[in-house]
């Protein structure tokens, strides 16, 4: 049996912003020694704006550096629109994040998005993105699962994370590495996600949940039985220990599970 993953609760978003930049500057140091690149998967939903207020902040010194030249920046899941529609998890990451990025200081990073030409087929959308996948991890046949450095996630309401919703027979799959998603329950119904095995195979998992509209799946999530086999849960249960929740104090207002309150800095 290994560790639990970690649940963090900050007073604020700002000191929330101020633990996500350090620990996801611990994953940047960690992985350019690795292999001085630095790959991460994104998701949307309000996690973009949040990410944007940890990264762009001022340095506090000459360790405290994002190098975005050694980024490469996937999508954990996407929806099946033009790259510039107001649901496009990739115009929220550029316009919260990429756009305002200074590259002359900070380098600019390699991103992947969807490519636009295969929205007509949600599967040929998957599969597309999949084989984008393996040219950056190598071959498929010798790469069983991509693991990337780092999987910046968020929670919904329901304890779906990506677009892999609760009950959802895409839970099952554990060959591919990217899903299409046809009948999502929340708008737009057509979607891709990494899968299962991949979303819990990070070398480090952050899940990013704040305010009070999370308190009540947050403690599904840590304190039932149910709330494990939420996809949330089952990342938790299959990552122990390389997950991390970044929350603020409302969001995790009566979770019994262990709660970490000290600063990671």
């Amino acid at each position: 049996m290994g560790k639990p993953p970690n649940l963090y609760s900050f007073e604020n978003t700002t000191e929330l912003a101020k633990n996500l930049r350090a620990y996801i500057l611990a994953a940047q140091s960690e992985s350019l020694e690795r292999h001085d690149v630095f790959r991460v998967a994104v998701s949307g939903g309000s996690l973009p704006k949040q990410l944007a207020t940890a990264l762009l902040a001022e340095p506090s010194g000459p360790q405290d550096v994002i190098q975005f030249d050694k980024w490469e920046i996937f999508f954990a899941d996407e929806r099946a629109v033009p790259l510039n529609h107001e649901d496009s998890n990739y115009k929220l990451v550029k316009e919260e994040l990429l756009d305002k990025i200074d590259e002359q200081k900070m380098g600019k990073p390699m991103v992947f998005p969807i490519e636009e030409k295969y929205l007509d087929d949600i599967q040929e959308l998957a599969d597309q993105y999949e084989k984008t996948l393996v040219r950056s991890f190598a071959a498929r046949d010798s790469v069983r699962i991509p693991m990337f450095d780092l999987i910046l996630l968020g929670c919904g309401p329901d304890g779906h994370t990506c677009s892999l919703f609760p009950g959802s027979p895409l839970l099952r799959e554990t060959e591919m590495w990217v899903l299409p998603v046809e009948d999502a329950p929340k708008p737009p119904p057509r979607r891709i996600t990494l899968s299962l095995p991949i979303a819990s195979h990070g070398i480090k998992i952050a899940f990013v949940a704040t305010g009070g509209g999370k308190k009540e799946i947050l403690n599904k999530i840590f304190d039932s039985e149910e709330g494990h086999s939420l996809p949330c849960g089952i990342i938790n249960q299959f990552a122990q220990d390389r997950v991390t929740w970044f929350c603020d104090a409302i969001a995790t207002e009566g979770v019994q599970f262990p709660i970490g309150r000290e600063s990671l800095i």
